[in-house]
């Protein structure tokens, strides 16, 4: 269940509410994603006592069900904290003139009144949320530097810089606040695919209606310029659909009766009426939007590292700075407390992670929003970092590599045999599977059922199939099956797949299937190299001499075929064990089929294909191709390291400029004017470099 979390502002904040859920019995999976102010709760109910934990941190955050819009309250906020900042920093205006031209006395009652007013117009939030984190045992957040810092500073008649570092830091926070608002809007305009309504067919009448009201079966009406509401199968119509929403390519695709549309994209020109074949829960649409939003629960190392960092940062510079207002005062001589004490209070204003703490998961959701719109769907920020360190990439063969459209294209009988009866009986053998292969068999024959003359149909993993059929025992597959049962055979074709036929025991012949290479399969394997993948290895249960050939053609480094299914995850598992670094070195598997699922969950980083991939491949799988199209992979590469680069730059930058600001007040160079705006110039640097991630363009 996600709940929309309005007035969540600090990302500190979010991430000890996300820890502090963690804790309790059964909400060990509870994640709090600070881009879009949404919270995932594994289960219903307790919101009573969520509310408790998050209130407990932001008192003002309210819980609400998602789909209720926040943006009409947020301008409201954000308009009432504009005009208390300009009040604000006109009275600090007015109190430094008082303090460097009109101060009659050291103590002037007007430079106090102003100055204080303009500290408590901006500060009071800031102090009473310090107060209360303090009385809860809560130490060490941007209250609390900031409340230190500020009092500190009336305490040795700073009053100036106190009431600057309040407005500062408040017109630091609101232009945060903006950027990471835009930066919202933004993520959440990349995945504004969601259809409004569908046009249901009912009784000869069109009516408009909630997509997750239409049920499987009925029928619906999309109009030119519409969104495809749900997942279906056309009745009547031809048109050109735009897929970008789900694959990134803006070329339309025609579509025509008997074909398939898929819920998310946009009619051209033409009306289409549609069978619906998924509830909207089940739709294409409706899984991408699940997987993104829910991609915040796996977070990135670094993401875990900077919430870690903070926790130990803060308290670190807090007490340096305690140690830099006290030791010098008494071992230097002529060292005054209120030089000391200042230089330590420019510390604690510069030691605030507001940086990192918001840019950082706002670049990794960027990220992951910007990789949806190219139809590539990551299921976690950890993903989207494993990727930019892949050692081996590994991949199925057939519907991976190669179309999986298979077609008969020789029949070679022995034995006495006519093309007929090798054909006719193969046919009626494989009449209960649903392998591809199978399918081409009964296509090529073209002719009647034989539902009523197949008995005793059985399947035998890896090998091929045995059934009676009108009293004739017959076996269809491959040369492990024959070797098995110790029939003689030739050695067959090296055109394409051999599947041999058996009947009474006796080597019928065999039948040449055919499986083309995608036309991207080459480029993709060149531009994975390139991209410094030291391996690629191809698995599969066909043949020998079909993978070698394969293998060949697109330039792959390796193959193992005649596996098995579980001779895969073994492979996959060597595989893993050679990796030279396999603490920073990653294996990714590329799949497609429901016998890809235990090898893509077992891979360090599973890859399924989504367009034509089964539900089970893409349920396992780390990220998803929505388009059959492997040349995606290297663009998921791509954009992983470029969210990856601008994501360490921030670490940099902050942690840099910091440091060197930390450094300089030590030394009583910087000021506390300078260090608010070093404070708050990082931050919103940060913050906007942050949002390059969406903006990623592919080379």
């Amino acid at each position: 269940m996600r709940y929309k979390l309005v007035g969540l502002d600090c990302a500190n904040c979010a991430a000890k509410i996300e820890k502090e859920l963690r804790r309790l019995e059964g909400l060990e999976q509870a994640s709090v994603n600070f881009a879009t102010q949404t919270l995932f709760l594994p289960s219903k109910g307790r919101i009573a006592e969520v509310t408790e934990v998050i209130n407990k941190y932001e008192p003002d955050v309210r819980v609400e069900p998602e789909g209720e819009s926040m943006a009409d309250e947020e301008e409201g906020n954000e308009r009432k904290k504009l005009y208390l900042i300009t009040v604000s920093f006109i009275l600090l205006a007015v109190g430094v003139i008082f303090n460097k031209y009109l101060r009659l006395t050291p103590y002037f009652i007007g430079e106090y009144a102003v100055l204080l007013t303009a500290y408590f117009l901006v500060g009071w939030e800031v102090l009473w949320t310090a107060i209360k984190n303090i009385s809860r045992g809560e130490f060490f957040d941007e209250n609390f530097l900031m409340t230190i810092a500020t009092i500190g500073a009336i305490a040795i008649h700073q009053l100036p810089e106190a009431a600057a570092v309040m407005v500062f830091y408040a017109v630091g926070e609101y232009f945060q606040g903006r950027a990471v608002n835009h930066s919202r809007r933004s993520i959440q305009a990349l995945l504004d695919i969601r259809p409004e309504y569908a046009n249901l067919k009912l009784k000869g009448e069109v009516k408009q209606v909630n997509p997750e009201e239409v049920e499987v079966g009925q029928t619906i009406i999309v109009k030119p310029g519409e969104r495809v509401p749900l997942d279906g199968e056309i009745l009547d119509g031809v048109s050109f659909v735009d897929t970008s929403a789900l694959t990134g390519e803006s070329v339309p695709r025609k579509v025509e009766t008997g074909e398939k549309v898929l819920a998310g994209m946009i009619n051209g020109q033409g009306l289409l009426t549609i069978k619906v074949e998924k509830t909207f829960g089940q739709s294409s649409i409706a899984r991408i939007l699940d997987l993104v939003e829910n991609a915040s629960v796996r977070k990135a190392p670094t993401e875990q590292f900077i919430t870690s960092f903070s926790k130990y940062y803060t308290p670190a510079v807090t007490f340096g700075a305690l140690l830099v207002a006290v030791v010098p005062p008494l071992v230097i001589p002529g060292a005054t407390f209120s030089e000391w004490i200042y230089r330590a209070l420019v510390m604690l204003v510069i030691s605030c992670p507001c940086a990192l703490v918001v840019s950082i998961p706002l670049g990794y959701f960027g990220g992951i929003g910007g990789a949806s719109r190219q139809g590539i769907l990551v299921k976690g920020a950890n993903f989207l970092d494993a990727i930019t360190d892949l050692h081996t990439v590994v991949f199925d063969k057939t519907g991976t590599l190669t179309k999986g459209v298979f077609r008969v294209s020789k029949v070679v009988p022995h034995n006495g045999f006519t093309e007929k009866d090798v054909l006719s009986m193969a046919a009626a053998a494989e009449t209960y599977s649903t392998h591809p292969i199978a399918q081409s068999i009964r296509e090529a024959y073209g002719k009647e059922k034989f539902d009523n003359s197949v008995k005793d149909y059985q399947e035998m993993a890896g090998r091929g199939i045995s059934a009676i059929v009108n009293g004739n025992k017959v076996m269809v597959g491959n040369e492990r099956l024959l070797d098995s049962k110790g029939i003689s055979h030739e050695v067959g074709s090296l055109e394409g797949t051999n599947v041999h036929v058996v009947i009474n025991d006796i080597y019928a012949g065999y039948i040449v299937i055919s499986d083309e290479i995608k036309p991207d399969a080459k480029e993709t394997i060149a531009r994975l190299k390139q991209l410094g993948v030291k391996k690629t290895v191809m698995l599969t249960g066909d043949e020998e001499n079909i993978a070698k050939r394969v293998a060949e053609d697109i330039g792959l480094d390796g193959y193992y075929a005649e596996l098995l299914p579980e001779d895969k995850v073994e492979k996959v598992e060597e595989l893993q064990s050679a990796l030279p670094n396999p603490s920073k070195q990653k294996l990714a598997f590329v799949g497609d089929g429901i016998n890809d699922a235990p090898v893509i969950t077992r891979a360090d980083v599973g890859v399924a294909m989504g367009g034509l991939g089964s539900d089970a491949a893409i349920e396992a799988a780390d990220i998803v191709l929505m388009e059959d199209a492997l040349a995606k992979l290297p663009v998921a590469i791509e954009m992983a390291r470029h969210t990856g680069r601008i994501v360490k730059e921030n670490v940099v930058l902050a942690l840099g400029i910091k440091f060197f600001f930390l450094v300089l007040g030590s030394f009583g160079i910087a000021s506390i004017w300078e260090a608010v705006f070093a404070d708050v110039g990082v931050a919103l640097i940060a913050i906007l470099n942050a949002t390059r991630t969406l903006r990623y363009k592919i080379s």
